[in-house]
């Protein structure tokens, strides 16, 4: 009997310990296959990721509210480089010349010369077998843009996951305030824009009785941030073809030349700020949210948060607009391929971690976590006004760009257009005033078509390229100088060649055109 007696008592514990087991389970659920739980319901370690990712906000506090909960639906342990975005290429291809890649690589161009170098040399995964028909990742099937997988396909293979990027992103801003306070109409075509500039620029416009006003402004050669919007507005986006039906990269066809000159133009009136070439992302950035400027090219999205900085800045009636400028042959509306940032995993990765980084960030693809990203905890980083999630004090600091970098998110239409802090009526107005963009804007072909022959032949050229491009704005060689540059680039063989391969590769994944 005793030994029955002690039988029966260990079925017992054991029943219970199973019932508590399977509550607790039950418990941990979250929903669209957010869990952190294994197939057979037993609580998973969080999965450790070594991740480098661009940085666009302070240095984010990884115990925080936000990432603590972001950790915790992914069930992850996140170990994250944060670059400067203003840095980040350049630390890019440093560390993909070291071979001393971490586990993840989250990447803002999925194409990046170097990057695909890598790729062909064996740096990271081909994630096709793994991807398999996506059964297994619904959310990386449908909430990504369309045709994501498609542009980044190389010989082949897909290697990197997409990052969120909505079709609509960079506007052309200008402060509407300062234009209504100088009397100026909202410019509605590339040389009005012109006008409006230099106005701005002589006007004092934030009244401190200094000639002190900048006009355009930017982050790079060129405009870095923006020139892609105004070469738009030359047609420059058009697949161009040479006379033997290759398809001449844009920054050497002819209407991206009438950019510079157009530029060159900015330049000589004032319109342009006379450090263009040397200022870096983070410098324009301040000059913009400071007063310094009064026109810069970024995500719209960033408009409110910097409505906001300004009038921190004694600018109380400081108000942002998204310009709809017409140029000679189309508007300056530059539209994204979406999807155009990328996270690829290291080959040294082994097999059996490479399905969980796929688990992860299929998780961080789903509706649930894109929230998460955008608006962070229900009253503790927003609150619901009107229907609409809206950012609080801490939801500003902690749920930002950087906080969206470390998975793929579910794309969104508006997603680079309102603002999380914005009620629903500013963001209402912010649509409004872009909604046409989808319809007026141009893609660059050249943001997905791959070319090894192109990287091979742009990597001795482009300096000296981007050094005749700043010499031809500030007028130390003439347009004509610069035209004979270009007609000498387009014609060497590498060249010829490369824009065979595009044409045939354009051709290929556009069928139709």
């Amino acid at each position: 009997m005793n030994v029955v007696k002690r039988l029966t008592q260990v079925l017992t514990i054991l029943t219970a310990v199973t019932l508590v087991a399977a509550c607790a389970s039950n418990g941990n659920e979250v929903k669209n296959n957010v869990t952190n739980s294994d197939n057979t319901g037993n609580i998973e370690e969080p999965l450790s990721i070594q991740m480098f990712a661009g940085l666009y906000n302070e240095v984010p506090d990884m115990n925080d509210a936000f990432w603590t909960e972001w950790q915790k639906q992914t069930n992850s342990k996140l170990n994250i480089e944060w670059v400067p975005s203003g840095d980040l290429d350049t630390k890019l291809d440093l560390l993909l010349a070291s071979a001393q890649l971490p586990e993840v690589i989250s990447a803002p161009n999925f194409k990046r010369a170097t990057l695909i170098s890598a790729m062909k040399n064996g740096a990271f995964w081909d994630l096709t077998p793994f991807l398999g028909d996506f059964s297994k990742y619904p959310n990386l099937k449908n909430n990504v843009p369309t045709d994501a997988y498609k542009y980044r396909t190389v010989d082949g293979k897909i290697y990197s996951l997409p990052g969120s990027r909505a079709e609509i992103d960079p506007g052309i801003k200008i402060r509407q305030d300062w234009l209504e306070k100088l009397n100026i109409p909202i410019p509605t075509t590339l040389d009005e824009y012109a006008e409006a500039l230099v106005k701005i620029a002589k006007g004092d416009p934030d009244g401190n009785n200094r000639d002190d006003t900048l006009g355009l402004i930017g982050g790079g050669v060129i405009i870095s941030d923006g020139d892609a919007s105004f070469a738009s507005g030359f047609g420059a986006m058009e697949p161009t073809y040479n006379d033997e039906g290759g398809l001449i990269q844009t920054n050497l066809n002819p209407q991206y030349t009438e950019t510079i000159a157009y530029f060159k133009k900015l330049y000589e009136s004032g319109a342009l700020s006379k450090e263009f070439s040397v200022t870096k992302r983070t410098q324009a950035q301040d000059l913009f949210t400071t007063g310094r400027a009064a026109s810069y090219t970024r995500s719209i999205w960033w408009d409110k948060e910097w409505e906001d900085m300004m009038k921190k800045n004694g600018q109380p009636d400081a108000k942002i607009l998204n310009l709809t400028l017409k140029g000679p042959k189309d508007y300056a509306v530059n539209l994204t391929i979406g999807g155009f940032g990328s996270y690829l995993i290291s080959k040294e990765v082994p097999e059996e971690k490479v399905w969980k980084l796929l688990d992860y960030f299929e998780k961080t693809a789903s509706t649930e976590l894109t929230d998460l990203a955008y608006y962070g905890i229900e009253n503790v980083h927003h609150t619901v006004i009107d229907g609409q999630m809206v950012l609080n004090e801490q939801g500003v600091k902690e749920v930002n760009t950087t906080s969206k970098n470390a998975g793929v998110l579910a794309a969104m239409k508006w997603g680079k257009v309102i603002s999380a802090s914005g009620d629903k009526a500013y963001n209402d107005a912010k649509i409004a005033e872009v909604e046409t963009y989808a319809e007026v804007g141009s893609i660059d072909p050249f943001n997905y078509l791959i070319s090894d022959t192109w990287n091979e032949f742009w990597s001795k050229y482009e300096n000296e390229w981007k050094s005749m491009v700043t010499q031809a704005i500030v007028g130390q060689i003439t347009m004509e100088d610069y035209k004979k540059f270009i007609d000498k680039l387009n014609n060497i063989p590498e060249a010829k060649k490369a824009y065979q391969e595009f044409a045939a590769q354009y051709k290929a994944l556009n069928p139709y055109n």
